[in-house]
């Protein structure tokens, strides 16, 4: 059961500048939260978890203190850690399980285990960042987990607060990402008929909203709701978004719902992509609720997505959204090269003629069916290795190398084949320049 909210400030006997112990704080929201705490004097504490050989502290503001969710269980791993604070934040979520991270977990054990640990020490007030439409009985385990440690919080003898976000815009957040590249497309695609209810909020908002609750704001209910002024659909948003990044208005594709579901399946299996059936169900779902708690907490309107993207950003969020598809299909392009390449070389071309080539270089006998199908092999593995590797700066410059071996090669045996009408050789020259362009703007 849920306690009664304080009557009157929880914070009345607490500094102005007070203790903060914030989890997240390398996430796309705690980090902002890190800097506006600390920005208006807060003495902050952030809790990261450090990986082996990496100091993902470096740049936050404050003391940052280890702590890992995947094994901090128990109160009593927080217990140190929370004395003395005024307020501490969670800001620990994922949006998909992977291993050694799952929802229950990261969402739920871990959480709670804080949450006890606070009550026990005495912490002023805790506030729970958790995700609009999260309860106990939802179809999707994010917001039923979210849900589950909603309740734990409100139920212990501490003033809990949830904060309940929208989808939050912010430019270098990941849903921003996927919803800017999408709205780049020359064809914009729509799941259905796009009418999918949402409400997304500027990141700097839902920040100053959280901000004031950290600082004591009073509110009305312990379940507090993030998000934009007005609801909007996908595809209104998706229009927003176009115009903002200075595009003009781009053709709609409806996509039947089974098509959108069997593509989120594929998608679940990548790496870094957003799209899963969950994601896929949670925005069927819809994500709306009053603005009032907003209005409240801000003392103004939070704005409008026409005013998400700041023109003076325009010019590289464009980019930087078209880039979101036009990389992958250059790499899938090089990879049917690739792949290609090695399927031709393996008999589609006549066999004779592949080794009468091979001949003029020098390669004869036993060795040239070894230089034919070897060479054909490297060919395919190069080809699968860009579709299945996640880190690519080393394969980019191995096919730089190959390519340039094989123009080497050519130019000193056959140098015909620059003359030749179809251009085999020349055509090898964009492909070096698309590697390079790969190479370059593949994440470290």
């Amino acid at each position: 059961m849920e306690r009664e909210l304080p009557s009157a400030s929880w914070q009345a006997s607490f500094p102005s500048l007070m203790n903060v112990f914030l989890t997240g704080a390398t996430g796309f929201l705690g980090r902002r939260l890190a800097a506006a705490l600390a920005s208006r004097g807060h003495q902050l504490t952030c809790a990261v978890r450090r990986a082996a050989g990496d100091d993902v502290s470096r740049g936050l503001p404050g003391r940052a203190v280890d702590a890992d969710f995947t094994r901090m269980t128990s109160p009593v791993d927080w217990r140190d850690l929370v004395q003395g604070m005024h307020v501490v934040v969670n800001a620990v979520g994922i949006l998909r399980e992977h291993k050694g991270a799952t929802f229950d977990v990261l969402h739920v054990r871990a959480p709670t285990a804080l949450f006890e640990a606070c009550a026990q020490a005495g912490v002023g007030r805790v506030v729970q960042i958790s995700a609009l439409g999260a309860e106990a009985g939802a179809s999707t385990g994010y917001h039923r987990t979210k849900g589950v440690a909603e309740d734990r919080l409100l139920a212990l003898p501490v003033d809990g607060i949830v904060v309940q976000p929208s989808l939050i815009f912010g430019s270098d957040g990941a849903s921003t990402a996927l919803f800017t590249t999408l709205a780049s497309l020359p064809v914009v695609p729509l799941p259905g008929d796009g009418r999918q209810r949402i409400q997304p909020i500027h990141v700097d908002d839902a920040v100053d909203a959280i901000v004031r609750l950290v600082e004591g704001q009073a509110v009305t209910a312990p379940r507090i709701a993030l998000v934009g002024p007005l609801p909007t659909t996908l595809r209104g948003y998706l229009a927003i978004l176009r115009e903002g990044l200075h595009l003009p208005r781009g053709r709609e594709l409806p996509v039947p719902m089974p098509l959108v579901r069997l593509a989120a399946t594929i998608a679940a299996k990548l790496p870094g992509v957003l799209l899963d059936n969950d994601s896929l169900t949670m925005l069927q779902r819809g994500n709306v609720a009053s603005v009032d708690d907003t209005q409240r907490l801000l003392g103004r309107l939070p704005r409008e997505p026409a005013a998400f993207i700041d023109p003076r950003e325009a010019a590289g969020m464009r980019v930087r959204a078209q880039l979101g598809w036009l990389l992958p299909t250059l790499r899938f392009s090089v990879a049917a090269v690739w792949i290609v390449t090695g399927i031709v070389s393996l008999g589609l071309y006549p066999v004779d003629e592949s080794l009468a080539l091979l001949a003029r270089v020098g390669v004869t006998g036993a060795l040239a069916p070894v230089a034919l199908y070897g060479a054909a092999a490297l060919d395919l593995g190069l080809g699968v290795a860009t579709l299945a590797m996640r880190r690519r700066r080393a394969l980019w410059l191995v096919q730089m190398a190959v390519i340039a071996g094989y123009t080497l090669i050519i130019t000193v045996f056959l140098p015909e084949f620059w003359l030749h009408p179809y251009g085999p050789l020349l055509k090898n020259v964009p492909l070096l320049a698309t590697l390079a362009l790969l190479y370059v703007l593949e994440r470290r």
